[in-house]
Protein backbone atom coordinates (compact mmCIF):
# COMPACT_ATOMS: atom_id res chain seq x y z
CA UNK A 1 0.00 0.00 0.00
CA UNK A 2 1.25 3.44 -0.91
CA UNK A 3 0.55 6.21 1.64
CA UNK A 4 0.51 9.81 0.41
CA UNK A 5 0.64 12.64 2.96
CA UNK A 6 -1.46 15.74 2.25
CA UNK A 7 -1.03 19.35 3.37
CA UNK A 8 -3.47 18.60 6.22
CA UNK A 9 -1.72 16.74 9.05
CA UNK A 10 -3.06 13.21 9.42
CA UNK A 11 -5.21 13.29 6.27
CA UNK A 12 -3.72 10.65 4.00
CA UNK A 13 -4.41 9.21 0.58
CA UNK A 14 -4.03 5.44 0.47
CA UNK A 15 -3.38 3.54 -2.74
CA UNK A 16 -3.84 -0.17 -2.09
CA UNK A 17 -2.06 -2.77 -4.16
CA UNK A 18 -4.46 -4.26 -6.72
CA UNK A 19 -3.86 -7.73 -8.11
CA UNK A 20 -5.54 -8.48 -11.41
CA UNK A 21 -5.80 -11.44 -13.76
CA UNK A 22 -8.25 -12.92 -16.26
CA UNK A 23 -10.86 -13.32 -13.50
CA UNK A 24 -10.83 -9.66 -12.47
CA UNK A 25 -9.02 -8.13 -9.52
CA UNK A 26 -8.43 -8.36 -5.75
CA UNK A 27 -7.37 -5.72 -3.23
CA UNK A 28 -7.06 -5.56 0.51
CA UNK A 29 -9.22 -2.59 1.51
CA UNK A 30 -8.32 -2.72 5.20
CA UNK A 31 -5.43 -4.24 7.15
CA UNK A 32 -4.94 -3.08 10.72
CA UNK A 33 -1.27 -4.12 10.64
CA UNK A 34 -0.53 -2.23 7.40
CA UNK A 35 -2.38 0.84 8.68
CA UNK A 36 -0.41 0.78 11.93
CA UNK A 37 2.82 0.46 9.93
CA UNK A 38 1.69 3.61 8.07
CA UNK A 39 1.15 5.43 11.37
CA UNK A 40 -2.63 5.09 11.40
CA UNK A 41 -3.75 3.69 14.75
CA UNK A 42 -7.51 3.40 14.80
CA UNK A 43 -10.10 0.86 15.84
CA UNK A 44 -13.08 1.03 13.52
CA UNK A 45 -16.49 0.26 15.05
CA UNK A 46 -18.95 1.15 12.28
CA UNK A 47 -19.06 0.48 8.55
CA UNK A 48 -21.28 2.67 6.33
CA UNK A 49 -22.37 2.47 2.72
CA UNK A 50 -24.14 5.28 0.84
CA UNK A 51 -25.70 5.44 -2.60
CA UNK A 52 -26.26 8.62 -4.61
CA UNK A 53 -28.34 8.24 -7.76
CA UNK A 54 -27.59 11.52 -9.50
CA UNK A 55 -24.38 13.22 -10.64
CA UNK A 56 -23.99 16.45 -8.67
CA UNK A 57 -25.26 15.10 -5.35
CA UNK A 58 -23.40 16.82 -2.52
CA UNK A 59 -23.09 15.34 0.94
CA UNK A 60 -21.35 17.48 3.53
CA UNK A 61 -19.48 19.12 5.01
CA UNK A 62 -20.17 16.89 8.05
CA UNK A 63 -18.46 16.15 11.36
CA UNK A 64 -19.22 14.84 14.84
CA UNK A 65 -18.27 16.74 17.99
CA UNK A 66 -16.30 15.28 20.87
CA UNK A 67 -16.69 12.93 22.61
CA UNK A 68 -18.16 11.18 19.54
CA UNK A 69 -15.81 12.61 16.90
CA UNK A 70 -14.99 10.17 14.13
CA UNK A 71 -11.96 9.21 12.09
CA UNK A 72 -13.00 7.81 8.70
CA UNK A 73 -11.54 5.66 5.95
CA UNK A 74 -13.44 6.18 2.67
CA UNK A 75 -13.47 4.50 -0.70
CA UNK A 76 -15.75 4.49 -3.72
CA UNK A 77 -16.97 1.10 -4.90
CA UNK A 78 -19.01 2.43 -7.86
CA UNK A 79 -18.69 5.68 -9.80
CA UNK A 80 -16.58 8.68 -8.75
CA UNK A 81 -16.61 11.56 -6.27
CA UNK A 82 -14.65 14.70 -5.52
CA UNK A 83 -13.93 14.16 -1.82
CA UNK A 84 -13.04 16.98 0.58
CA UNK A 85 -11.59 17.21 4.10
CA UNK A 86 -11.52 20.52 6.03
CA UNK A 87 -9.45 21.17 9.17
CA UNK A 88 -11.81 22.39 11.92
CA UNK A 89 -9.36 22.07 14.83
CA UNK A 90 -9.27 25.42 16.62
CA UNK A 91 -5.70 26.74 16.86
CA UNK A 92 -4.37 24.47 14.10
CA UNK A 93 -1.95 26.11 11.63
CA UNK A 94 -4.11 24.61 8.85
CA UNK A 95 -7.47 25.65 10.39
CA UNK A 96 -10.16 26.15 7.68
CA UNK A 97 -7.84 24.75 4.99
CA UNK A 98 -9.05 21.91 2.80
CA UNK A 99 -7.86 19.24 0.43
CA UNK A 100 -9.82 17.63 -2.36
CA UNK A 101 -9.20 14.43 -4.26
CA UNK A 102 -11.03 12.30 -6.80
CA UNK A 103 -11.92 8.89 -5.43
CA UNK A 104 -13.36 6.37 -7.86
CA UNK A 105 -14.00 2.70 -8.34
CA UNK A 106 -11.43 2.84 -11.13
CA UNK A 107 -8.53 4.44 -9.20
CA UNK A 108 -9.05 2.37 -6.00
CA UNK A 109 -7.84 5.29 -3.87
CA UNK A 110 -8.95 5.65 -0.28
CA UNK A 111 -8.91 8.71 1.97
CA UNK A 112 -8.16 8.57 5.69
CA UNK A 113 -9.59 11.52 7.63
CA UNK A 114 -8.71 11.76 11.33
CA UNK A 115 -10.88 13.29 14.04
CA UNK A 116 -11.15 17.08 13.96
CA UNK A 117 -11.91 17.40 10.25
CA UNK A 118 -15.17 18.02 8.40
CA UNK A 119 -15.84 15.82 5.39
CA UNK A 120 -17.95 16.00 2.26
CA UNK A 121 -18.13 14.92 -1.35
CA UNK A 122 -19.89 15.67 -4.61
CA UNK A 123 -20.69 12.87 -7.03
CA UNK A 124 -18.98 13.11 -10.42
CA UNK A 125 -21.09 10.35 -11.98
CA UNK A 126 -24.56 8.87 -11.62
CA UNK A 127 -25.07 5.84 -9.38
CA UNK A 128 -22.25 6.34 -6.88
CA UNK A 129 -21.57 4.06 -3.94
CA UNK A 130 -19.29 5.24 -1.12
CA UNK A 131 -18.18 2.96 1.66
CA UNK A 132 -16.49 4.16 4.82
CA UNK A 133 -15.40 2.95 8.19
CA UNK A 134 -15.69 5.11 11.32
CA UNK A 135 -13.95 4.74 14.66
CA UNK A 136 -16.92 5.99 16.67
CA UNK A 137 -20.64 5.34 16.42
CA UNK A 138 -22.96 7.91 14.89
CA UNK A 139 -24.38 10.18 17.60
CA UNK A 140 -27.18 12.54 16.48
CA UNK A 141 -26.55 14.87 19.46
CA UNK A 142 -22.94 15.38 18.31
CA UNK A 143 -23.73 15.71 14.60
CA UNK A 144 -22.72 18.93 12.87
CA UNK A 145 -22.25 20.41 9.43
CA UNK A 146 -20.78 23.45 7.72
CA UNK A 147 -21.98 25.23 4.59
CA UNK A 148 -20.58 23.53 1.51
CA UNK A 149 -19.89 26.91 -0.13
CA UNK A 150 -18.52 28.80 2.90
CA UNK A 151 -16.29 31.53 1.39
CA UNK A 152 -14.00 31.44 4.45
CA UNK A 153 -13.07 27.88 3.47
CA UNK A 154 -13.30 28.33 -0.30
CA UNK A 155 -13.57 24.73 -1.46
CA UNK A 156 -13.13 24.65 -5.26
CA UNK A 157 -15.92 22.19 -6.00
CA UNK A 158 -15.81 21.03 -9.63
CA UNK A 159 -19.36 22.36 -10.20
CA UNK A 160 -22.44 23.59 -8.34
CA UNK A 161 -24.41 20.79 -6.68
CA UNK A 162 -27.67 19.64 -8.24
CA UNK A 163 -28.92 17.71 -5.21
CA UNK A 164 -28.49 18.78 -1.55
CA UNK A 165 -30.21 17.56 1.58
CA UNK A 166 -32.32 20.13 3.41
CA UNK A 167 -29.83 19.98 6.28
CA UNK A 168 -26.85 20.71 4.00
CA UNK A 169 -28.69 23.48 2.14
CA UNK A 170 -29.19 25.49 5.36
CA UNK A 171 -25.92 24.62 7.14
CA UNK A 172 -24.18 27.50 8.94
CA UNK A 173 -20.75 28.85 8.06
CA UNK A 174 -17.65 27.75 9.96
CA UNK A 175 -17.57 31.12 11.76
CA UNK A 176 -21.13 30.53 12.98
CA UNK A 177 -20.16 27.17 14.49
CA UNK A 178 -19.43 28.22 18.08
CA UNK A 179 -19.74 24.70 19.52
CA UNK A 180 -16.61 23.33 17.83
CA UNK A 181 -14.56 21.61 20.48
CA UNK A 182 -11.61 20.31 18.50
CA UNK A 183 -8.41 21.75 19.92
CA UNK A 184 -5.17 21.46 18.01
Amino acid sequence: MKVIETKLPGVRILEPQVFGDARGWFMESWSQKKMENAGIHVDFVQDNHSFSAERGTLRGLHYQLNPMAQAKLLRVSRGAVFDVAVDIRCGSPTYAQWIGIELSAENYRQLFIPRGFAHGFITLTDNVEVQYKADNLYAPDCDGNIRWDDPAIGVAWPFTPVVLSEKDAIAPSLAERTELNFVY
